[in-house]
């Protein structure tokens, strides 16, 4: 149905009605091209997890201590190969026949493609002996999480009878994590799709508009996801499997959001226009600028994670960027165009009607179609000093919370919310071996003519119960030459504590501080406790170098577009707030509601960014509606009619995104779960506390000063009769003109 093709021209003037028809036209062309261009391009979501990389390297801290002695390490032949533990279990002791049947079982294993040298074992279990244990190293230039998925089926059709088998140890540990981000192409698209859909049928009441905005977030992922491909695959991005969900959810939720924004002041000029086309250019006028200026905040914010040191952390950037690009192209392309070409019949069953050329900006048709929203802002223009200082006690109560929030990590077992092989599997190795059996050395690397200082001075650190230089193989009963590789050797520091926990990072905090006494040696330690100290206080570093600049990033957005000073710094200031709250009620929830185990060291970094750049979106959507009011009406009745008319649209899309964030939470990750916890409850507030109460109440505390050195607000341009037009609009939501 092409509307503007409905519009009778003027007798006798020529080209009128191929210029209105012509809209229609490039309408048609835009839909084609999104649908036959982008569409097959879907097909590409499904290869992303081939570009993914989803091993230890992909999360290292770049330049960290650990990763650069990990690289050394390497020379040594330490990292060559990824073991897999395999743990067999029985309900009695394990005797000689037994053992012998788990050497079968190995030398089976040692043929494998994927196996990288000899497989170790049967160990028997020096705490259990119901317990045992082969070593099989998976070359490190395989797919880890193919390779044990083909060890565990191998496994399967060679049982050990009367004997339950497990594999666990670093590569059990990788399959398990890429299993459970499997479920991003399939679970977590569909939870989030779905969602939106219920949400969107409740909003627009009709069956055809949820569909059209589906179809352009869906195209918005199919390009975002092809050019994401095409990036990691020439190795200018580096894509993950958190890089992937985060993809997903902020592609849907933002294509979503701004299609609900563009719908709402379509309908609106539809009751002002005669035709599509004009309301869909006026629609589109009214919008562009702040859905540009919310898609830059994130793309820009979301940036600002190039400058932190965490590789994932940095990865991410790039990835969600593309995505909001794709996302606001297909809202403010493939979306006008189907919008223009359905017209009024895009809202059947009810379809808005023109109103009489009188009716003047649709002032008490809008805000009457907005009671509730008429009531909230009434209630605030009455009282703005009690709702900003009641908001803002709440909010102060809640962030009193945040410092205490513990990112200070987890363990692997700890990371996954479901059962999987791998942990299970750590568990009856513990059980057959001891504690001791999840102990990995501190890996040393340093010149080789200070080998013996370093040894020594790494024997006498607390915590460390012995240390030697990695050697060659020698002669029976002798000890090897020391391995050197251009001037360095390899040194094993055994710790008493498991690698993952407080007393090991600790010992490797004093082991650095004892080593780089050691005059020349230049020794760096990685190994897995020193790995997840460089990780913590890389985390730490990156969320003090990102959050001021992405503060600065958004402020520095919002100035051109509100034309203000004092409004932006609102904003920051609200959303800042909104953030620390949140954090302190992610404490609270967290420890002493969930129980659940110290957060990822990147989870308040990332949560910070998603929630200041996509959270002030919706103080972007009020405010920029609020100037754009104000120079008709002047300020007050401008910011108590944005309010009024946004309410509805705005709280939509808070709900919207905040579904799609909380859908994160099918993956069964613990960091993942507390990610969609943070943002989707940070979402609301901003939503429904810092957008409808905390700035228009201040907006209206602080008056026209809000818009300084603006000229918003300063006075009704002249022509204007403020009687009648600013009057009346103070009088549809219960204010009082003052």
């Amino acid at each position: 149905m092409l509307e503007v093709d409905t519009v009778r021209t003027r007798r006798g003037t020529p080209g009128t009605g191929r210029r209105r028809r012509l809209p229609g036209l490039v309408a048609v062309v835009a839909v084609v091209a999104w649908i036959l261009g982008a569409g097959p391009l879907g097909s590409l979501l499904g290869s992303l997890g081939d570009v993914q990389t989803n091993d230890q390297s992909a999360f290292l801290p770049i330049g960290a201590e650990s990763t650069r002695a990990g690289e050394l390490a390497k020379e040594f032949d330490r990292g060559d190969s990824v073991p897999a533990i395999v743990v067999y279990s029985g309900e009695r002791d394990l005797d000689g026949a037994d053992l012998a049947a788990l050497s079968a079982v190995a030398e089976g294993l040692a043929d494998r493609p994927w196996v990288d040298g000899p497989v170790v074992g049967p160990l028997p279990g020096t705490e259990d002996a119901s317990v045992a244990q082969l070593i099989v190293p998976i070359d490190a230039g395989t797919d880890t999480g193919e390779a044990v998925g083909e060890l565990r089926e191998a496994l399967e059709d060679d049982p050990v009878a009367g004997l339950q088998s497990q594999v666990t140890g670093p590569a059990g540990f990788a399959a398990d994590l890429a299993a459970a981000f499997g479920g991003i192409d399939t679970t977590l698209l569909l939870v989030a799709l779905v969602a939106v859909l219920v949400i969107l049928v409740a909003v627009y009441r009709s069956p055809l508009l949820p569909i059209v905005v589906i179809v352009s977030a869906l195209l918005a992922l199919a390009l975002a996801g092809a050019l994401v491909y095409a990036s990691a695959d020439a190795d200018l991005i580096t894509l993950n499997g958190q890089s992937q969900g985060i993809l997903f959810i902020l592609v849907v939720g933002a294509c979503t959001d701004y299609a609900l924004l563009l719908v709402a002041r379509y309908r609106e000029e539809l009751s002002e226009r005669d035709t599509a086309a004009k309301a869909v250019g006026a629609a589109l006028r009214g919008v562009i600028g702040p859905i540009l200026a919310s898609a830059g905040t994130v793309v820009l914010g979301v940036l600002c994670l190039l400058a932190a040191d965490l590789a994932s952390t940095r990865g991410l950037g790039p990835v969600v960027a593309i995505g909001i690009g794709a996302a606001v192209l297909s809202a403010l392309t493939f979306l006008p165009a189907v919008l223009l070409l359905l017209g009024r019949a895009a809202f059947w069953p009810l379809a808005p009607n023109r109103r009489g050329e009188t009716a003047g900006r649709g002032t008490d048709a809008v805000l009457g179609g907005h009671r509730v929203w008429g009531a909230v802002a009434a209630s605030v223009g009455r009282r703005p000093r009690a709702y900003w200082v009641g908001t803002a006690v709440l909010l102060l109560a809640a962030a009193a919370f945040a410092p205490r929030f513990d990112a200070e990590g987890s363990s692997q077992a700890e990371i996954f919310r479901t059962e999987v092989e791998a942990v299970d599997g750590q568990q009856t190795l513990t059980r057959g071996f001891g504690a001791d059996s999840t102990a990995a050395p501190a890996l040393v690397v340093t010149d080789a003519d200070h080998a013996d200082a370093v040894v020594a001075a790494a024997e006498d650190v607390p915590g460390v119960t012995g240390a030697d230089v990695v050697r060659e193989p020698g002669p029976p009963g002798q000890e090897g030459a020391p391995i050197v590789e251009d001037g360095r050797v390899l040194v094993e520091a055994v710790l008493a504590a498991s690698p993952e926990s407080a007393q090991a990072v600790d010992t490797v905090r004093e082991l650095r501080d004892s080593l780089a006494e050691v005059q020349g040696a230049d020794a760096l330690v990685g190994g897995v406790a020193a790995t997840t100290l460089d990780t913590r206080e890389t985390a730490q570093r990156d969320f003090t170098v990102v959050v001021p600049l992405v503060l600065v990033v958004v402020f520095l957005v919002l100035i051109p577009l509100l034309r203000s000073l004092v409004a932006p710094l609102l904003l920051m200031a609200a959303n800042v707030l909104s953030f620390a709250a949140v954090l302190g009620v992610g404490t609270l929830v967290f420890e002493h509601v969930l129980d659940l185990p110290a957060a990822d060291p990147v989870v308040p970094l990332f949560a910070f960014v998603f929630l200041v750049a996509l959270g002030i979106d919706y103080s972007i959507f009020l405010m920029s509606r609020a100037r754009e009011e104000t120079l008709v009406h002047g300020h007050r009745p401008g910011v108590l009619r944005a309010l009024t008319v946004t309410g509805g649209v705005i709280t939509s899309a808070g709900v919207v995104l905040a579904a799609t964030f909380a859908a994160l939470a099918v993956i069964p990750l613990l960091f993942l779960f507390q990610l969609a916890f943070l943002v989707a409850f940070g979402v609301l507030v901003d939503t429904l506390l810092v957008r409808s109460l905390l700035v228009p109440a201040l907006s209206l505390e602080l008056g026209a000063r809000t818009w300084w050195p603006g000229r918003a607000g300063r006075a009704v341009p002249e022509g204007r009769d403020r009687s009648t037009v600013a009057e009346r609009a103070e009088r549809a939501v219960g204010a009082d003109v003052p």
